[in-house]
């Protein structure tokens, strides 16, 4: 029998595959585009733009600097790219990945690995820096949850985090179109790559 095609056509033309995504089958601006255009939270937030991954990305590098002000431009750069893989594989609500199970976790390293190594970072992110930046990132679900999509504050305290409010301290959530998301996610990325 014939296999499935496990590849994707990028539209700088790379042709990335799933099983074995290699670092120069990655370009920033395919995951840029990618990321602009996936909706979190399955698009169920106000407005009449998604909240997009690119823009969530944007936010948790915010943040995780706000968490940790000396962090090099490196640990910045891994905070921006921590849900880079969902540019191919999408974002999954948290109920979803837990019963897909395994899998998608380790299609989610994979590529983890693979966009680390293209752009000079560490293929597995040091267990301390994760922690935090998994803390920033649920700071960023509280605030998307109860700024766009409609999660009363007890709420997210209870399924997200509770924190110090000073690092959230004049943080609005704006929706903007795609190709303005884009266009701040490559310059973001820009930056910080330069700093290394």
């Amino acid at each position: 029998m014939k296999q499935p095609r496990a590849w994707q056509r990028m539209l700088s033309g790379r042709r990335l595959d799933l099983l074995d995504p290699t670092p120069m089958d990655i370009e920033i601006e395919d995951i840029a585009h990618g990321l602009a255009f996936v909706a979190r939270w399955n698009g169920q937030t106000i407005g009449n733009f998604a909240y997009s991954v690119a823009e969530h990305s944007l936010l948790v590098e915010q943040i995780f600097l706000r968490l940790v002000p000396n962090a090099t431009p490196s640990q910045r750069l891994t905070a921006l790219l921590h849900d880079a893989p969902e540019y191919v594989i999408g974002d999954m609500i948290s109920p979803v990945k837990s019963s897909v199970g395994p899998g998608y976790e380790e299609l989610d390293r994979r590529l983890t690995a693979a966009i680390h190594i293209r752009f000079g970072l560490p293929a597995m992110t040091p267990l301390a820096l994760k922690k935090q930046i998994k803390k920033a990132d649920k700071v960023s679900a509280w605030l998307e949850a109860t700024q766009l999509a409609g999660f009363s504050k007890v709420e997210a305290d209870k399924l997200f985090c509770k924190f110090d409010a000073t690092i959230i301290h004049g943080l609005i959530l704006h929706l903007r179109p795609p190709i303005e998301v884009r266009q701040d996610f490559t310059s973001r990325h820009a930056v910080l790559l330069g700093g290394l």
